[in-house]
C-alpha cells in the first residue's frame, strides 16, 4: 500500500471529507517524513487543513494563514467579485478592508483592479496582532498596509471622505449558534471573528452605523451575511443613508451586501 493511499485512509478515519485532496496537499507540503508526520497528526487531531499547511486559496492565489486565524472561505470570492463588478473598482481606488484577518479579501480585490492594483492604496485593519502579523505578510508586498485596532481606530484620519471599497468581513454568526459550528471553527478560529452578538449584527451596526464618512462619493461598503440576516442588515444600511444591493447565494444560504453612496452628479 503506497503511502497516499495509508495517508488518505488515515485522514478519512479521523472524519476528513475530502480525504484523498488532502492527503496530495499534505504530500505535496514538504519532503520530510518528521514534518509530514506532524502535520498529518495535526490535521487528524482536528486543525483545519489551512493552518497545517500555512496557507489558504483564494480568488486564484495563496494567501499565508495560521494556528488562531479566521480561515477565509472560498465563498467570499462572490464578494471579491461584486467588489471588482463595481463602478468604484478603478484603477486608482482606495481600498480598506475592515476586520481584515489575513488580508486574503483585501489582497484578492487589489490585485483584481485594473493594472493590477499598482495605481492603487489599500488598508487593512484588525483588533487582532496575530491576523495583522499574516495581512502585513500578504499585502505588504503589492503595498498594503495594515494596522492593529478596533475598526475605524486603526485608520488614517487622511482616509475620511477618500475610500471607494470599504470591504469588511465582521463576524455575522448569531453566539447562539457558535456551537453548531464545524469543530474546525469552532475549536480552532478566534471567537471574536465568529460572534456577531445576539443577531449576528452587533459589529455590522457599528461598521454600517460609522461607514458615511469614511466613503467617498459612489463609494460602496461590502460585506457578509446569512440569508435570514438580510432584512435586518438592509434596515441598517438605509437607516445609515445608504443604498442598498443584495447579491445571494443559494448554493450557501448567504449574501453580499452592497451599500453605497450615491455618485457625484
Amino acid at each position: 500500500m503506497g503511502t497516499a493511499v495509508r495517508l488518505t485512509e488515515r485522514l478519512r478515519a479521523a472524519g476528513c471529507v475530502f480525504a484523498e485532496e488532502e492527503a496530495a496537499l499534505l504530500l505535496a507540503s514538504t519532503d520530510d517524513p518528521e514534518q509530514l508526520e506532524r502535520r498529518v497528526t495535526r490535521r487528524t487531531a482536528g486543525e483545519p487543513l489551512e493552518h497545517v499547511l500555512g496557507r489558504v486559496e483564494l480568488a486564484g492565489r495563496s494567501w499565508s494563514v495560521g494556528p488562531g486565524v479566521f480561515v477565509p472561505r472560498r465563498r467570499s470570492e462572490r464578494l471579491v467579485a461584486a467588489a471588482l463588478d463595481l463602478p468604484a473598482a478603478r484603477a486608482d481606488a482606495t481600498v480598506v478592508d475592515l476586520c481584515c484577518g489575513s488580508g486574503a479579501v483585501g489582497g484578492a480585490v487589489l490585485l483584481g483592479l485594473p493594472d493590477g492594483g499598482r495605481s492603487a492604496r489599500l488598508h487593512a485593519a484588525d483588533v487582532d496582532p496575530r491576523a495583522v502579523a499574516h495581512a502585513r505578510a500578504n499585502i505588504a508586498p503589492f503595498g498594503g498596509t495594515v494596522g492593529t485596532g478596533d475598526l475605524w481606530d486603526a485608520l488614517p484620519e487622511s482616509l475620511r471622505g477618500r475610500v471607494d471599497l470599504l470591504l469588511c468581513h465582521a463576524p455575522y454568526v448569531p453566539t447562539s449558534a457558535l456551537d453548531t459550528l464545524p469543530a474546525e471553527a469552532r475549536d480552532h478560529e478566534p471567537r471574536p471573528a465568529l460572534d456577531g452578538g445576539p443577531d449576528g449584527l452587533d459589529v455590522l451596526r457599528r461598521v454600517v452605523a460609522g461607514a458615511p464618512p469614511w466613503l467617498a462619493r459612489g463609494g460602496a461598503l461590502l460585506f457578509e451575511v446569512a440569508g435570514v440576516q438580510v432584512t435586518a442588515a438592509t434596515r441598517l444600511v438605509t437607516a445609515a443613508g445608504l443604498g442598498v444591493g443584495v447579491l445571494r447565494d443559494d448554493e450557501t444560504d448567504g449574501a453580499v451586501m452592497v451599500a453605497s453612496v450615491g455618485a457625484a452628479g
